[in-house]
This record gives C-alpha cells, structure tokens and sequence, in this order.
C-alpha cells in the first residue's frame, strides 16, 4: 500500500491523542451552547492575538460588518462597502467549487474585546476559544468575503461551501480607533483613495487636527467629500485637501504629518481663526453658513468655479498666508491679518490672481494652476498687496 504525506506526517502516538482528548473534551462539553473552537494564541504589534478556524454555516451568526456609511468614515470600522465587490468573490467561489477547482479566500480579520469572550490556555499557545451567544465579532478586514460566503450559504448552492472552515484572526482590540487604523494598515497593499486612508488614520498630527477642523469649521462641517470617490456633488472639499492646507499653516509644507504637534490646542486655534475668516469673506460667507440640507450641487459647483477658495491650491494659498501669522509660542492667529485675508477678493476672476494662480484659456475659462511656482507667486502677491512685505 503506498503511505501517503499525511500517513507519514501524523506520526503522533496514540496516547497522545488519547490523553489530548480527554483533556479537551470536557471544554468542548461544557461550552455546547455557545461556540467553542480551537485556537492558537500570538502577539503580533503589542497586542493579543487568536487564530481560529471556524465552519462556514457559523459565519453569518458569529461575524458582523460595521463599514462606514454615507460620508462618514468614522461612522464604522472599515472601508464602505465596494458595490459588486462581494458578487465578484461568491461567483469566484461558485465557479471553481462546482467543477471540482482548488480556490481559497484569505484570512478574515476581526476584533473583539478580551472580556468578552474566554480563552482557555492548554500552554504552548494553545487554547479553546468560547465565543458566548450575542457577542459578534467586528470585522476588521474581510467584509466581502463575509458577505459572500453568507449569501452562499442561505443559497441554493450552499452545498459548494458546506464542509468548508475559514479562518479568522482575531484581534482581543476593543478600541474602534485602533480598529480603523488597523484597517487601514492592512489595506496598504491595494491602493485607497488619499481621503479614506486619512480619514482611518491614527488621531494624530495633520490627520488628528484635520478630522477635528471637519467637525468644528462650518465650511468644512458636513462640506467635506471624506471617502473619495462617489460622493455626493454638494461637497466642496476632500479630506486630502484640508490635510495638505493644515500641513501648510504650521509647517509651510504640503507633506508634514505635524508628528508630535498637539492636536486639541492646534486645531481649537485653527478651528477658531477659519471660521472667523469664513465668516467674514464674502466669497464663504453664504455657503459656510448654510446647512448641508439646504446646499444645492448647483451652489457647491458654482462656488467651486468661481472661486479660488474652492479649490486645494486656493486652500494650499490661504494655508501658506496663515502660517505666516501663527504665533507658534502662543498659539494663536494674528486676528487683525485674518480680516485683511478675509476682505479680498478671492474670486478667479480678481486680477490680484492673473498673473500666477489663474490663467484665463481660450474659451474665457478660468482655470488654476494647481502647481508650487504658481501658489508660491501667489503667496508673494498677497504679501505684497497686504504689506506684509
């Protein structure tokens, strides 16, 4: 009889096994109710953590999505859910399991407070996971897939994926901050939009200070596109835009991530001196103070065109001039200058912008420079216009 590679790799003795299942077994017999697994215990990143493997008829009761909706990221704890994308893995599934094709879906990552749940440790990082009734494990990373396998099951052709197991890397995090950024860790190796990965990224620096500018200015306040594409056409601005323009008022550079900055005193200081301006500029003022509800696209685009405000290199040109009256030791802004930016005129059209912003094409648009020479002119212009030169 030919000896296969599992004969010859399961070499453990009889007892062994024996006195293994005896040990177990009662665990087993005293958690029935609730769901009982094997597990291996590891520290990965400062953190705790399980590997299960779970059947594929327990996911749908044991796993929940929590992805952000709308247009507020911070409204979950993954990504929005990508239309089409949980077909595209159930149809992957469908069509190699029903001719007998190999086929694998990644490890499902989810998170879930330590106290929640019980780990009994056997040593060696091994250990019996109880999963009690209720609790729900949030995922992380994996959605799609959950999403796929849970339509596959309450299918017709639920028998493809019925003796299957999946595996779930189980985080014991219960901090939804760091769930977000763990999520946005992960999603490094395929390519998001610069305003998601911001909006998921950890509550410091630029990102801390941007996210607060978003709740507390009014013309950002439920104004800001935060999750890239397929947004609603009222939003004026994105999340990278507003992270750029902090990066200029206290550090005179698109790229600086304000490590080590505090972010409460920054963005209270920040927060105070925009809305101030916005208020004041006849170009903002309306559409600072109107709600979103009351926003029409026809408004938010047409403020988009016509004013150089509208735009990130209009947002980089105010950044740049607001660095220049920061008071670092004291924290504040220059409040006399935040009127004087405030009563120009900061329509595409002003010839204040003629020269460098703005270059009116053949058909009479309007169009920006989006580029350094032209922003850092600018910059000068205004200086110069102000006489802050």
């Amino acid at each position: 009889m030919t000896q296969t590679n599992q004969d010859n790799n399961n070499n453990v003795s009889p007892e062994i096994k024996a006195n293994f299942i005896t040990l177990v077994a009662p665990l087993f017999s005293e958690n029935h109710i609730e769901s009982c697994y094997p597990g291996l215990i590891f520290h990965q990143g400062k953190r705790k953590m399980l590997q299960i493997n779970v059947p594929a008829k327990d996911l749908p009761a044991l796993l929940q999505a929590k992805p952000s909706t709308k247009n507020d990221p911070d409204s979950g704890k993954n990504r929005p859910e990508v239309k089409g994308h949980a077909k595209e893995i159930k149809d992957y599934v469908v069509e190699r399991a029903q001719v007998g094709k190999p086929w694998v879906l990644g490890t499902i990552t989810a998170n879930v407070d330590e106290q929640h749940i019980k780990i009994h440790e056997l040593g060696r990082g091994i250990c019996i996971v109880v999963i009690p009734n209720g609790i729900k494990l949030d995922i992380t990373d994996g959605q799609h897939r959950k999403t796929a396998i849970h339509e596959l099951i309450f299918s017709n052709e639920s028998h493809l994926i019925g003796r299957d197991q999946f595996a779930i890397t189980l985080i014991l995090e219960g901090d939804k901050r760091q769930c977000q950024t763990d999520f946005r860790d992960m999603a490094q190796t395929k390519q998001l939009d610069n305003s998601l990965l911001l909006s998921f990224g950890e509550y410091e620096g630029r990102v801390g200070i941007t996210k607060n500018l978003i709740e507390q200015v009014g013309m950002f306040n439920e104004k800001t596109n935060k999750i890239g594409k397929n947004a609603s056409q009222k939003l004026i601005y994105t999340t990278n835009f507003i992270a750029r323009f902090v990066s200029c008022v206290f550090a005179d550079n698109t790229k600086d991530e304000l490590k080590g900055y505090d972010v409460e005193q920054l963005s209270e200081a920040l927060a105070e001196c925009l809305n101030k301006f916005f208020s004041e500029c006849k170009d903002t003022k309306d559409i600072s103070e109107t709600p979103i509800d009351k926003l029409t696209p026809h408004q938010s685009g047409a403020f988009r065109e016509s004013s150089v405000l509208g735009v990130s290199a209009g947002l980089e040109v105010l950044g740049r001039l607001l660095y220049s009256i920061y008071n670092k030791d004291n924290n504040y802004f220059d409040e006399q200058k935040i009127s004087q930016l405030a009563q120009l005129d900061w329509s595409r059209k002003n010839s204040l912008w003629e020269t460098n912003l703005v270059r009116k094409s053949a058909s009479g648009d309007y169009e920006i420079l989006n580029k350094p020479t032209p922003i850092a002119d600018a910059v000068k212009t205004v200086k110069i216009r102000l006489g802050w030169m």
